[in-house]
């Protein structure tokens, strides 16, 4: 076995070391994503116009959904794939993933046909400004027509991880994000097709991307044979009891996800109320925040994985050594982003902010990030817990936990901002990030997930 993948053996050696070398591609994978959103608003505005960045921006919110739900998606359908893999039941692990690529390639078809003929009544619905209405609407049409490429990629990108394979999603990643720039500078600054220019960029990015991942994928798994040949010629292409209990995991995640989403528009309708300038240093305080919180959400996903595989193999006392080691790999990049924020944060908030930027607002921006510095280690916690609760599929207190977060982060902010200011929505996202944390480390302790039966 290669030295890389013995790093990444999520069964055997030390699962600290196992941890830590599958997450990181997962993390400098999420981090560059993060950069390349950046560099495509920066062509779209420099390049089109205010008016065209702002029919992209206001397609933002309604494509974040979509993405979430495959994102979702992908991480609860792996669970099987990642639990029939420790158990070495290679025959079931195929199944597994070819029934998650048929369901989720059906569903984003079928939601790329509702969204392609309806995009106007949504956006309508939404409130968009009559001025950018066409632009957006020509946006997401171009955008529905990949939707299915998307939801691909993402579910792909999910099974690679799921068999211990997270390089493989960074290279793509890698690959997808420096095509698509590239193709936003051809198609607006060559072929002068504005907005629709970069809707297809987008489109063939992520078309070629579930292309190449799909072939790469169907390569890989050659090599995983079943015991014999009569079990290989009994295997499925498509098994329903398999879509019902990944179903059972996968419909959490994807709320979970998506309800995160959701939360961020519900609070930041609160900020809204306190003026253009404060809402401006929040919105740059919010996009540092999700990037500092990428290593504790890629985290999570690896220990979901560590454990899926584990609890295939029967080996419940790794998962648990797993989980330590998890929470410390969060607990070192807590500190390291407390001690870069609290040092840089005036350097870092200029960054994200036009340079001549009102006092109001890089005063707010700074004060949410010297605020929020503190207790990234509390998002860290709650991801690497509901990490090991998502891959045991003890599922239904994980989604209760992300849900009561979500109620407090919404009900902090709205019924105590009127009384002592913006500060408190700065404060509900600690509270809900704790909370959710103990509820989720409650049910860890109690040992119940350990007995679970997914597979």
């Amino acid at each position: 076995m290669k030295e890389a993948d013995k790093k990444q053996n999520m069964l055997t050696g030390s699962p600290g070391k196992s941890l830590f070398f599958f997450a990181l591609p997962m993390i400098l994978g999420n981090l560059f994503q993060q950069f390349y959103n950046m560099a495509d608003s920066v062509i779209v505005g420099r390049y089109v116009g205010e008016n065209a960045l702002a029919a992209v921006g206001a397609s933002y919110s309604l494509t974040t959904v979509f993405i979430m739900v495959a994102i979702g998606g992908g991480i609860g359908a792996s669970v099987l794939t990642s639990q029939y893999l420790g158990a070495k039941e290679y025959g079931k692990m195929k199944t597994s993933i070819y029934t998650a690529l048929f369901t989720f390639l059906a569903l984003g078809i079928l939601l790329a046909v509702g969204g392609y003929f309806y995009n106007r009544q949504i956006l309508i619905v939404l409130k968009t400004p009559e001025n950018i209405l066409e632009d957006a609407v020509t946006y997401l049409r171009i955008y529905f027509c990949g939707l299915p490429f998307l939801f691909m990629y993402n579910v792909l990108s999910a099974m690679f991880n799921a068999l211990g394979k997270s390089r493989i999603p960074l290279y793509l990643l890698l690959f997808s994000s420096v095509l698509n720039v590239v193709l936003d500078l051809y198609m607006v600054r060559v072929l002068h097709l504005e907005v629709a220019g970069v809707a297809i960029a987008t489109v063939i990015a992520q078309g070629v991307s579930a292309v190449i991942s799909f072939c790469i994928l169907l390569r890989y798994l050659k090599k995983y044979g079943t015991a014999t040949a009569e079990q290989d010629q009994k295997r499925k292409l498509y098994d329903t009891d398999m879509l019902r209990r990944g179903t059972k995991i996968a419909i959490p995640s994807i709320i979970q996800q998506s309800i995160v989403s959701i939360g961020m528009l519900l609070v930041q309708s609160v900020v809204n109320g306190f003026g253009s300038s404060v809402l401006a240093g929040y919105s740059a305080g919010t996009r540092i925040e999700s990037i500092c919180i990428v290593p504790m959400i890629a985290t999570g996903n690896a220990v979901s994985t560590f454990t899926a595989q584990n609890l295939g193999a029967k080996q419940s006392e790794r998962v648990k050594k797993g989980y330590c080691a998890g929470l410390c790999m969060v607990a070192v990049f807590a500190v390291i982003i407390c001690v870069v924020l609290r040092l840089f944060h005036s350097s870092i908030i200029q960054i994200f902010m036009e340079a001549d930027g009102g006092i109001e607002a890089l005063q707010t921006g700074n004060a949410y990030l010297t605020f929020i510095a503190w207790f990234f280690v509390l998002i860290g916690a709650k991801a690497v817990t509901d990490g090991v609760l998502r891959g045991a599929g003890d599922v239904n207190i994980y989604m209760i936990a992300n849900l009561v977060n979500l109620g407090i982060r919404v009900l902090v902010a709205n019924i105590f901002a009127p009384i002592v200011g913006v500060q408190a929505v700065w404060w509900a996202v600690p509270i809900g990030w704790g909370v959710n944390f103990l509820i989720s480390f409650i049910r860890y302790k109690t040992g119940k997930w350990s007995k679970k039966q997914v597979i």
